[in-house]
C-alpha cells in the first residue's frame, strides 16, 4: 500500500510530460489502484488451503523477483553491490514485505478479505506518525486528525459486537495492524536512507532476491515450508498473479511519481481501498455489517485529510 509522504527524489516531483494528458495520468491511477487492490482478495485465497506465511512470503518473493528482473532487463536497470546499498536492500525486504506480509496473510486466514482491505488503508496515517516522530515531515492538525479518524474508523471495527462475523477475529484486526505499520516505518526509512543513485524498480529487485535469501531458512526451519511442486489449485495460482499484480502495480506507482508527482500518486490509496472492498466482496461473495460500511467511509474521510495539500498535475 502506498503512503501519502512525500519525501521522493528531487526528480519524483517534475510536472507530467506533455504527452500525457490529465485523463491518461488518471486511468494509470486506476489501473495501478486496480491492481493493487485486487491483492487483497486473492491473499485470501492464497492462504485458503492452509498454507503458511513464511513459505507464502518466499514464493511471493520469488515470482517478484522473476518479474523485476524482466522490468529491470527491459530498462537496463541494476544497482551497485556496496555495503550501504546492500543494507538498505535488507532493510526494505524486512520491513517491506517478509515481517507485513506474514501478518498478512496470518490476519487473512481468520478475517474477511474487506476487513483487511479497510485496515491495510491505514498505512499512510501510520507513515505520517512515524514522518512526524522523526520530524521528517512538519506537523499539521489537519492531518493529525485524519489520523485520528482512521482510528475511529478500526475502532468501528474492534468495539461493536456485530461489526465482525465472529467477536474472535477482533484480535486478529490487530495483527493485521502490525503490516501497515511496518509499512509506515518503512516509508520514513526510505525517506531517509534511500541510496540517491539506486533506482526504485533495481531496489525492489534487490530486497525481493535478498527477502527470498532470508525467507528460505526460516520457512524450513519453523515448518511452513509450502511446497509449490504440486499440481496447482486456486491458492497457487492466488499467489502468482497476486505477486505479478504488486510487481505491476508497485512499478506503475514509481512511473506514476516520476511522471506526475507523488501528490498526485498518492490518490491511489483511495482507489486500492475502495478496489479492494468491492473485489472481495464480489470474487469472495463477501457481505458486510453497517458497521463495516461506516469503517470504510470513516477510513476514506481518515485518507483525504492525511493526503498533502501541494498541487497536483
Amino acid at each position: 500500500m502506498p503512503s501519502t509522504q512525500t519525501s521522493k527524489p528531487a526528480a519524483a516531483s517534475k510536472p507530467p510530460a506533455p504527452r500525457f494528458t490529465r485523463l491518461a495520468l488518471g486511468l494509470a491511477l486506476l489501473a495501478c489502484g486496480a491492481a493493487w487492490g485486487l491483492t487483497i482478495p486473492l491473499t485470501k485465497l492464497a492462504v485458503s488451503s492452509g498454507h503458511q506465511p513464511l513459505g507464502l512470503v518466499f514464493w511471493q518473493l520469488i515470482f517478484s523477483s522473476i518479474a523485476l528482473t524482466g522490468i529491470c532487463l527491459l530498462r537496463r536497470l541494476w544497482f551497485p553491490l556496496t555495503r550501504q546499498v546492500l543494507g538498505y536492500v535488507v532493510v526494505i525486504a524486512l520491513l517491506g514485505t517478509i515481517v507485513p506480509n506474514s501478518f498478512s496473510y496470518l490476519a487473512a486466514a481468520q478475517l474477511p478479505a474487506g476487513i483487511m482491505a479497510i485496515v491495510m488503508a491505514s498505512a499512510p496515517m501510520f507513515a505520517l506518525v512515524v514522518a512526524n516522530g522523526l520530524r521528517i515531515e512538519p506537523f499539521s492538525w489537519l492531518r493529525s486528525t485524519g489520523v485520528a479518524v482512521g482510528a475511529v474508523a478500526v475502532l468501528v471495527l474492534l468495539v461493536p459486537q456485530a461489526s465482525l462475523p465472529d467477536a474472535g477475529q477482533r484480535v486478529f484486526v490487530l495483527v493485521a495492524l502490525l503490516a501497515p505499520l511496518c509499512y509506515g516505518v518503512e516509508v520514513s526509512y526510505i525517506a531517509k536512507r534511500a541510496p540517491p543513485t539506486v533506482d526504485a524498480a533495481a531496489a525492489l529487485l534487490g530486497a525481493s532476491v535478498t527477502g527470498a535469501f532470508i525467507a528460505a531458512p526460516l520457512a524450513l526451519a519453523s515448518g511452513t515450508w509450502v511446497d509449490m511442486w504440486v499440481p496447482w489449485q486456486t491458492a497457487e495460482w492466488a499467489l502468482l498473479l497476486s505477486s505479478l499484480c504488486h510487481t505491476a502495480a508497485y512499478t506503475g506507482y514509481i512511473w506514476l511519481v516520476g511522471i506526475a508527482g507523488p501528490i498526485f500518486t498518492s490518490q491511489s490509496a483511495y482507489v486500492i481501498t475502495l478496489f479492494g472492498v468491492l473485489l472481495s466482496a464480489l470474487i469472495l461473495n463477501e457481505s458486510y455489517s453497517s458497521w463495516v460500511w461506516l469503517s470504510l467511509l470513516l477510513m476514506l474521510l481518515g485518507l483525504a485529510l492525511v493526503q498533502p495539500r501541494n498541487s497536483s498535475p
